[in-house]
C-alpha cells in the first residue's frame, strides 16, 4: 500500500489524514465545538461574572442577570453537534464602563511559538460558525493577560437566524507582554455589547483593554436576542483551514487539566480512598486524571451534608457537614469528610456519595 504524501496547503495528507495528526496542535482553543460540560450537564445557567457556561468558555459581565446561557443541541451547523447559545433577558442599555463577553484564556505555554511581544510575531487565523437574531457588525478582541494590548475584530451576520462561517486573520503584535508559561498566554473574546470604556478602531493592536469594536451590535441591548456560536479555531498562519476535530476523550482530557470534577449517578459511589484520622473526621486521597495547570486551593461540592457518606469497616455513616479541601498538588487532592460520631482512629475509609447529586470538583483555571 503506497504512503500518503502532504498536500502543498498542509492541510490533509492524500490518504485524508488531518495535518492536525501529523504536526500537533492545531486549534489552540480547547472544547471548541462546545462538547465538554462538566460543570453544567448541558443546564442552562444564568451566568455571574467569570461562570462557565460550557468548559473553558468563560463569561465576562459587569451586570447581574443580563443573560441566560448554556450548551446548545439541536439545529447546529454540518459537522457540529453543539454549540454555546446565549439569549439576552431584557433591553439593557450599556453603561460606559459596562462589558460583556464570552472568552477563552488560552494557556501561555499554547501559544509560545507565536513569538508575540517579538519582531518574529506569528500571524494567526481566528474562524467560526456563529448565529444570531440579530443582524450587523458584530465584534471581538484578542488580548493578553493584563490587558495592555488588544486587537478588536470585526465581522458581520447578513441574516438573522442563520449559520454563518466567519474567518479573521490577525497579524501578531510585535509589542507588549506576552505569558508563555502556565499563566495566561492570550485571550479571545467575543462581545456581547460594551461601553466606550472597552471599545477601539477594530483591525489594529492598541495598548488598551477592548473587547471589542466601537459600533458593535449590542446582543444585550434587544430583550430575547440569541447569540449561538460553535467551531471556534484559532491556529498560525493566514488562512483559515478545517476545524480541528478530536475525539472526546482527547477533548475531555484538555479541558480536565483545567478542571476536574466527579459527579456521582447515585449511592454509594467513590470519591476517595483515605483513612479515619480521628472519631469524627476522614480523608480521602483523589488522583486526578491529568495533571491540573497548578495546584488547587479549593474544593467545589454540592453543598448538602446529607449527599455524602464514610464507609468505614461494614458500616456506612451519612456526614454532617460537606465534605472540605485539605491538601493537593497538581495530579492528586485529599479531602475531608466529617461525621457527628462512630469513626475509628486510624482505621481505612472509602468516601462514597449519598445520593446522585453529589459531587466534587477542583479548578485549575486561568
Amino acid at each position: 500500500m503506497p504512503y500518503g504524501t502532504v498536500n502543498a496547503d498542509l492541510i490533509t495528507t492524500s490518504d485524508g489524514v488531518s495535518s492536525a495528526g501529523l504536526y500537533g496542535f492545531k486549534n489552540r482553543l480547547i472544547n471548541g465545538d462546545m462538547r465538554i460540560d462538566q460543570r453544567n450537564a448541558g443546564a442552562a445557567i444564568t451566568p455571574v461574572n467569570g461562570q462557565y457556561p460550557v468548559d473553558r468558555f468563560q463569561f465576562n459581565g459587569t451586570q447581574a442577570s443580563k443573560f441566560t446561557c448554556g450548551q446548545g443541541s439541536g439545529g447546529s451547523p454540518a459537522g457540529f453537534l453543539n454549540y454555546l447559545a446565549f439569549t439576552s433577558s431584557s433591553a439593557y442599555s450599556v453603561l460606559t464602563s459596562d462589558s460583556f463577553s464570552i472568552q477563552q484564556k488560552i494557556e501561555g505555554y499554547n501559544i509560545a511559538d507565536l513569538g508575540w511581544g517579538t519582531a518574529d510575531a506569528k500571524t494567526v487565523t481566528l474562524s467560526f460558525q456563529v448565529y444570531s437574531s440579530l443582524t450587523g457588525t458584530f465584534g471581538g478582541s484578542i488580548a493578553n493577560n493584563v490587558g495592555s494590548r488588544a486587537y478588536p475584530f470585526s465581522y458581520s451576520i447578513p441574516t438573522a437566524n442563520t449559520w454563518t462561517t466567519i474567518s479573521v486573520t490577525i497579524a501578531g503584535d510585535t509589542t507588549g507582554t506576552w505569558l508563555t508559561t502556565n499563566g495566561v498566554g492570550l485571550s479571545v473574546r467575543f462581545g456581547l455589547g460594551s461601553g466606550s470604556t472597552f471599545t477601539g478602531t477594530a483591525g489594529a493592536w492598541a495598548a488598551a483593554n477592548y473587547v471589542q469594536p466601537t459600533g458593535s451590535v449590542s446582543v444585550v441591548g434587544t430583550n430575547g436576542a440569541t447569540f449561538y456560536i460553535t467551531g471556534v479555531q484559532l491556529e498560525k498562519g493566514s488562512t483559515a483551514t478545517s476545524f480541528d476535530y478530536l475525539d472526546y476523550g482527547r477533548s475531555l482530557m484538555q479541558c480536565q487539566r483545567y478542571y476536574f470534577k466527579i459527579q456521582a449517578t447515585g449511592d454509594l459511589q467513590p470519591f476517595a480512598s483515605g483513612y479515619n484520622s480521628s472519631t469524627t473526621s476522614s480523608t480521602g486521597y483523589t488522583a486526578f486524571p491529568v495533571p491540573l495547570r497548578t495546584r488547587p486551593t479549593a474544593l467545589e461540592q454540592s453543598g448538602t451534608a446529607a449527599n455524602y457518606k464514610v464507609r468505614h469497616g461494614a458500616t456506612e455513616t451519612v456526614c454532617s457537614s460537606v465534605p472540605t479541601f485539605s491538601t493537593s498538588t497538581d495530579v492528586a487532592a485529599n479531602t475531608n469528610f466529617i461525621v457527628a460520631s462512630g469513626l475509628t482512629a486510624g482505621q481505612g475509609a472509602m468516601l462514597w456519595s449519598g445520593s446522585a447529586s453529589a459531587y466534587l470538583a477542583w479548578s485549575a483555571e486561568l
